[in-house]
């Protein structure tokens, strides 16, 4: 078969209700496609009238009337509030794969009054319910997806040409009461959630859903080796001094066996002196290799500043006390001391492969963001590039 591009929209009460990590974990996991970008949208009453057109098709297996029901939905629901002139938050996942619109439209599944006890997402979170009459009583799809490949790249196309200015960070699309003051801070999913298809980036977004906060920007993104060095700079000092310690007791250790002497206090010193920023210099390499698939060492200067072979998710979540919320339910970096329930006990391993990444201030977010740029049009370049517009 051959290769596709395809698309899942998560609906704007999915985001509400917080169900974004759990629509994610079943299309990773239960496709097997790759997921290859991400990006809000809070669209404009002009992308939605376009997207809503091309919704009636006689090329999509529902029924007409299910078609129609969308088209409505669509128009109601994804447009900008009549009455405040608020824009909704909507998401748009990419996936790409042999076969991947029918793979995914499997998994999203069709709409029915009769349920099939959760086999699809829409069995999960969708609702379709008719009155004695058959009238529709209320009606939700929970997720949007293309029923062929010919329709994905149709909308996908509209998606994209909106995607600069409908699309990216969201702002003003959350109410808040005139005391609150909202923060914005920036998660990463780390690669460690990617490396075979699985449920776990969506399951650790699950995880940050009990913040009550709302995510109003994310990228998939693949941090270049420059990215890493700068991202984590600061903790390259500290590496250098804080292991001083432990670099001297081990030392000690393998020379007081290997000479069959003890090193006195004063040389044990020296050594940690000596060694403990090169160590230091070591595990910030480690990091950077883990979070872009090379150190600095390993890349010629061209390939400094190119893409990374390792992928992660950005998040940037917007809420009262964003920061402290989010870093409350990640938990401390080390995982054998994270407290039970958080993310990286749940998740992590190791001090570096501990599943996630939440800026600890907003200055940081602010810093972060800025690096890992989640505004970036990822999203609009890999459908031209598929499509060779």
């Amino acid at each position: 078969m051959a290769d596709q591009l395809a698309y899942a929209i998560i609906t704007p009460y999915s985001l509400y209700k917080s169900r974004t990590g759990g629509i994610l974990a079943r299309l990773i996991a239960r496709t097997r496609l790759e997921l290859v970008g991400a990006r809000m949208f809070a669209p404009s009453a002009e992308l939605v009238k376009e997207y809503a057109e091309e919704i009636v098709s006689a090329n999509d297996p529902q029924d007409r009337r299910v078609q129609q029901l969308l088209k409505d939905y669509i128009l109601q629901n994804l447009s900008p509030d009549p009455k405040t002139g608020r824009r909704r938050r909507v998401m748009m996942l990419l996936f790409r794969g042999e076969d991947a619109v029918r793979i995914l439209r499997s998994v999203v599944g069709n709409l029915s009054q009769e349920r099939r006890g959760g086999e699809t997402i829409r069995d999960t979170y969708g609702d379709l319910i008719l009155d004695e009459t058959g009238n529709v009583r209320y009606f939700e799809p929970a997720v949007l997806a293309p029923p062929n490949a010919e329709e994905a790249e149709r909308k996908l196309k509209i998606w994209a040409r909106y995607s600069d200015a409908d699309g990216g960070i969201v702002d003003n699309t959350i109410p808040y009461a005139p005391s609150d003051k909202a923060q914005r801070t920036l998660v990463l999913i780390k690669p460690d959630n990617f490396r075979f298809p699985t449920g776990r980036p969506g399951n650790v977004i699950d995880f940050f859903s009990r913040t009550g906060l709302y995510i109003v920007g994310i990228k998939l993104h693949r941090m270049s080796v420059a990215q890493a060095v700068e991202f984590y700079g600061p903790v390259r000092d500290v590496l250098r001094t804080k292991l001083k310690d432990m670099v001297a007791k081990q030392s000690k250790e393998a020379l007081d066996k290997t000479f069959g002497f003890p090193i006195p206090e004063k040389e044990t010193k020296m050594l940690g002196d000596l060694l403990g920023p090169l160590y230091g210099d070591n595990q910030f390499d480690n990091i950077v290799r883990f979070m872009a698939g090379k150190a600095p060492s390993d890349c010629t200067p061209e390939q400094l500043e190119s893409a990374g072979s390792e992928r992660c998710i950005a998040l940037v979540y917007e809420g009262v006390e964003a920061v402290s919320k989010i870093r409350d339910v990640l938990g401390p970096t080390d995982p054998s001391k994270a407290p039970p329930g958080s993310i990286r006990k749940e998740f992590g391993s190791t001090i570096m492969v501990n599943a996630a990444h939440a800026s600890d201030s907003e200055d940081n977010a602010r810093r972060e963001m800025g690096i890992v740029k989640v505004d970036e049009n990822i999203f609009r370049r890999e459908i031209d590039s598929f499509f060779k517009k």
